[in-house]
């Protein structure tokens, strides 16, 4: 029996299969009757044997085959997820190392930044002490100028105080020796008279000496001004002649 034939045979069953179920389906509404399903035996073709064991063998193994192929699409699908799996472990470890390496470098960038600034704190503030040191030693130095220059200004004002005095010293001497006593009190009215034209003759003499003395001062301080603008006109003469020779070369001009 051939193939073709055996699947006729096959399809035959399975339609009348099919009719009896469906009759079967029909006629349940009614429980009470329930007509017993005809079952009428496969038709077989005429003159040759129907073999079942080999058409059983073969659904046997046309089940198998496709539970096979289920089988392989399972392992095959589950593969692929484990595939999958793999992959996704491995850009998450990849991306977990990526951010550990980007966390690494921003904090290694943040500590450069705080070390620098650090530094750069650690340098002002060296800068500022020595700033302030200098400053220091600025004012020390002023106050220690400040205080020589008050020494020796203290030291010339005491000299001049000196010198001050000693010339007020030397006028009072000048002034007793001039001035003498009178003595006047055992001198007779002629005496007295001769003695009073005597004063005033002295005081007329100082009287004519100080203003010759004021008059010879007025001449000189005339002549020293005179000499001074003299002066001040031959610099300013001589200042043009030396810049008149500067800017002559050779009988030109530059």
């Amino acid at each position: 029996m051939s193939d073709e034939e055996t699947e006729q045979v096959e399809e035959q069953y399975e339609e009348e299969e099919e009719a009896q179920e469906e009759e079967v389906q029909e006629e349940a509404p009614e429980p009470e009757e329930k007509p017993r399903p005809k079952l009428t035996a496969p038709k077989i073709p005429e003159g040759e044997k129907v073999d079942f064991d080999d058409i059983q063998k073969k659904r046997q193994n046309k089940d198998l085959m496709e539970l096979q192929a289920l089988i392989d699409s399972h392992f095959e699908a589950r593969k692929k997820e484990e595939e999958e799996l793999i992959a996704l472990k491995e850009r998450i470890e990849k991306r977990r190392a990526e951010r550990a390496e980007q966390q690494r470098i921003r904090a290694e960038k943040e500590r450069e930044r705080q070390n620098r600034l650090a530094e750069e704190k650690a340098r002002r503030e060296e800068e500022d002490a020595k700033r302030r040191a200098e400053d220091d030693m600025k004012k020390k130095k002023a106050l220690s100028s400040m205080g020589a220059n008050y020494s020796s200004y203290l030291a010339k004002a005491d000299q001049k105080r000196g010198k001050k005095q000693t010339a007020r010293e030397m006028k009072k001497k000048i002034l007793a020796e001039r001035r003498k006593p009178l003595n006047i009190d055992h001198l007779s009215d002629d005496k007295l008279r001769d003695k009073a034209k005597e004063l005033w003759d002295t005081l007329y003499q100082l009287e004519t000496d100080k203003f010759e003395f004021g008059e010879k001062l007025k001449r000189q301080k005339y002549d020293i001004t005179t000499l001074r603008s003299r002066i001040d006109q031959a610099q300013k003469h001589s200042k043009k002649a030396g810049a008149t020779a500067k800017g002559k070369v050779g009988g030109r001009w530059k």
